[in-house]
């Protein structure tokens, strides 16, 4: 049984600490905040309940491996409701469609516009189909693409597929009409990339959806962080909170331990589940980083950051669904500003997130909690978020209103900001990035810092910043592949708490 501290309990962390705990080994996490979840922490005020990140979940059956790794059930620890529709898109001419996983209510919402689109959907979901396959289904997702042999074998059916041309691209060639066009390619937003430069691999992410569905945790996504918490506790594993590592020793090239305050902690592995370029920059000295250099970390490219506006209020707005998008009419060249320009747009697209459409426990009775996240550029750029982050609010307050929230400013009892700022002070995130390393082609697969680290041996990464990326499917298969290096290197462990392995039969029964 070896001993293996995890840094951070992001879902990452807290997914990668089940599956060690559960294969025998000792581990203890450390986090920085108060609480556990890292990216996915939850803001309490004046009654009302927020996720503050990550707010839907599709891929159940990944949370679901996580629980049988440890012998449970996952029903016995979240309540998860699925969401019909998946979205409600506004476009900027007044138009929207409400977007699922049923066919042939989206073949008719599609021919409103466009006929040819309808005809196209059938091709589109089957071709990903393909994609979807090679990652999840083969499970290229949750395997480490550390050897550039992994990654040749990978590349000729990547090509097949189309999985390297930029996902934007790829629904174009589907796809005539403007709303369509969206719809299939905005997916990359969600966890850090900009749709016309991410690959196709990510375009599977709609039929993704279509095979899973999309729901949401009763209580919120941060009931999902408080289960893996209890279900890591119940396994033995060990949380301290408020606990920031400033260090990770190393010694004849291996990570020997962390140090906090000054006070070393002994382990036999570290695994970093923090912000990767931070990690490498801030806890690793240099002179044990040949790969890793302060020099290449530069060179890597940040995702965006996010405008967040956390609301709480005494009206209801049945308009919204539990996810609506709000466009601007400007797509690439918005999404151009923010992510190669490093310019505050003067129009936004945004997103809200409204549990409170599905889950009255998240507000006073009548009321409303929602978020609003609009992608800004990150700390790359000039904005005095300080000094601009209200007239910014404001802007999009007044925005929302005349959109057709009235009385949203007069019925707000909670207004909440986070801006990059706080991405960088609160979650260590490099430029204030919202997402870790952008998904781009040449920082996807074996070209992102990998699940065992190549400068330190002992040394492990999981979640965003490492293969297969972002988003919470992506940090959950990120632990899958991040526990087969540790196994691989150092076996399973001696006491293993688990008695037995729930049948996925028994789990669909």
């Amino acid at each position: 049984m070896k001993h293996i501290a995890i840094i951070g309990s992001g879902f990452g962390g807290l997914s990668l600490a089940v599956r060690l705990q559960a294969a025998g080994h000792r581990v203890r996490i450390f986090e920085k905040r108060e609480k556990i979840g890292g990216r996915a922490y939850q803001l309490k005020e004046a009654g009302y309940t927020f996720d503050m990140g990550p707010s839907l979940v599709t891929a159940p059956s990944i949370i679901r491996s996580i629980f049988e790794s440890a012998g449970r059930r996952m029903e016995d620890y979240i309540d998860l409701v699925p969401l019909d529709p998946f979205y409600r898109i506004f476009f900027h001419d007044g138009s929207h469609m409400d977007y699922s996983g049923d066919a042939e209510r989206m073949k008719e919402q599609l021919a409103r516009f466009s006929e040819k689109d309808a005809a196209a959907y059938d091709d589109f979901m089957r071709d990903m189909k393909g994609i979807y396959d090679a990652v999840i289904t083969d499970g290229l997702g949750k395997q480490p693409f550390d050897t550039l042999g992994k990654m040749a074998r990978f590349v000729p059916r990547a090509v097949r597929l189309n999985a390297l041309k930029p996902v934007a691209y790829m629904a174009k060639s589907y796809f005539e009409d403007f709303r369509s066009h969206f719809m299939f390619s905005f997916h990359p937003l969600f966890i850090g990339g900009h749709p016309f430069r991410a690959p196709s691999i990510y375009a599977m992410i709609p039929y993704l959806e279509k095979e899973e569905g999309v729901w949401f945790a009763k209580g919120g996504m941060y009931a999902i962080v408080e289960a893996l918490g209890k279900l890591f506790e119940d396994l033995g594993g060990e949380i301290t909170t408020s606990a920031e590592v400033d260090r990770i020793t190393v010694e004849d090239g291996r990570a020997t331990g962390i140090q906090i305050d000054g006070t070393h902690f002994p382990f036999d592995a570290v695994v970093s589940n923090g912000d990767v370029t931070q990690t490498y920059r801030q806890l690793i000295n240099p002179e044990h980083r040949s790969k890793w250099t302060n020099r290449k970390l530069d060179g890597q490219k940040q995702t965006m950051s996010c405008f967040l506006m956390y609301i709480g209020t005494r009206k209801k707005f049945p308009t919204l669904a539990h996810h609506t998008l709000i466009l601007a009419e400007r797509y690439k060249g918005l999404i151009d500003e923010i992510f190669a320009h490093k310019k505050l747009p003067d129009d936004f697209s945004m997103y809200l997130h409204v549990p409170t459409a599905t889950d009255d426990s998240m507000a006073p009775e009548g009321c409303e909690s929602m978020y609003v996240l609009i992608p800004v550029p990150n700390l790359k750029a000039s904005t005095d978020w300080e000094n601009e982050k209200q007239d910014y609010a404001d802007k999009v307050l007044d925005f929302l209103e005349a959109w057709g929230m009235e009385g949203l400013r007069d019925s707000m009892e909670v207004c909440h900001l986070f801006t990059p700022e706080d991405f960088k002070s609160e979650l260590n995130a490099t430029d204030g990035n919202a997402f870790a390393l952008e998904p781009k082609l040449t920082q996807t697969a074996w070209f992102r810092p990998h699940n065992r680290s190549e400068d330190v041996d002992g040394l492990y990464i999981v979640g965003a910043g490492t293969h297969p990326g972002a988003g919470v499917p992506g940090v959950m298969l990120s632990a899958e592949a991040t526990l087969s290096c540790i196994l691989e290197d150092m076996g399973p462990g001696t006491e293993s708490p688990v008695q037995h392995v729930v049948p996925q039969t028994a789990l669909q029964n």
